[in-house]
């Protein structure tokens, strides 16, 4: 059978198109790379964004561990009951247990921390890459700090509740210090009882307590 001079037309957005496809799964690294790109180039086709950043996220989070409340409670129990600690100590610590870098170094930026840490206050600005609210974030550092082991609801001093929500009020900036002051009082004279404990349920179901 004879060969035909019939030129191949290539369409003249498939070189870059191809480049954009290579680039964004070398950064992803997919699993599964047939089935990645029947998504990748499915979305495109639909008009829709591909699946590139969430893949990427994964693949960030194989390399990094993920922080999670329990992370920070072995964090925690590894500081040992010091109010303060090293920089240096605990950056390593956060290295041992395989953590992000960036986010170590944002916590560091945004409490201005230098060489001695305040560590329940470092704990606090942690907690708060995973709560979207202060109430959130109370919730889960009231679940890394409590000791309870009989299966009732994590609770905490109340001095340390006082201090932390005050701390992360301040950090915020956006929430008064009078309105800080009358949720604190209304919380102590009114839900605290004798043991002087305060449980997650006490701020984060009772209706008159908005920390926001």
């Amino acid at each position: 059978m004879p060969q035909t001079d019939k030129q191949v037309c290539i369409p003249p957005e498939l070189p870059e198109l191809l480049k954009q496809f290579t680039k964004v799964a070398i950064r992803t690294q997919p699993p599964d790379l047939i089935q990645w790109a029947a998504e990748y180039f499915g979305a495109m086709s639909r008009g829709e964004i591909p699946p590139a950043r969430e893949r990427s996220e994964q693949v960030t989070l194989s390399n990094w561990a993920e922080l999670t409340p329990e992370l920070l409670k072995v964090l925690h129990s590894r500081v040992g009951g010091r109010l303060i600690i090293h920089a240096d100590e605990l950056a390593q610590m956060w290295k041992v247990l395989n953590l992000p870098t960036d986010l170590f170094n944002s916590v560091m930026n945004v409490g201005r921390f230098t060489e001695e840490i305040e560590w329940l206050k470092f704990l606090a600005l942690a907690c708060s890459s995973l709560g979207v609210t202060i109430a959130k974030t109370l919730k889960i550092v009231c679940e890394v700090l409590s000791c309870d082991h009989d299966g009732g609801p994590p609770r905490i001093p109340f001095s340390t509740f006082q201090f932390l929500y005050t701390y992360i009020a301040e950090v915020d900036g956006e929430i008064s210090s009078s309105h800080v002051s009358r949720m604190l009082n209304y919380i102590e004279q009114e839900v605290i009882g004798p043991d002087g404990l305060i449980k997650v349920n006490d701020f984060t179901q009772n209706p008159r307590v908005r920390l926001e």
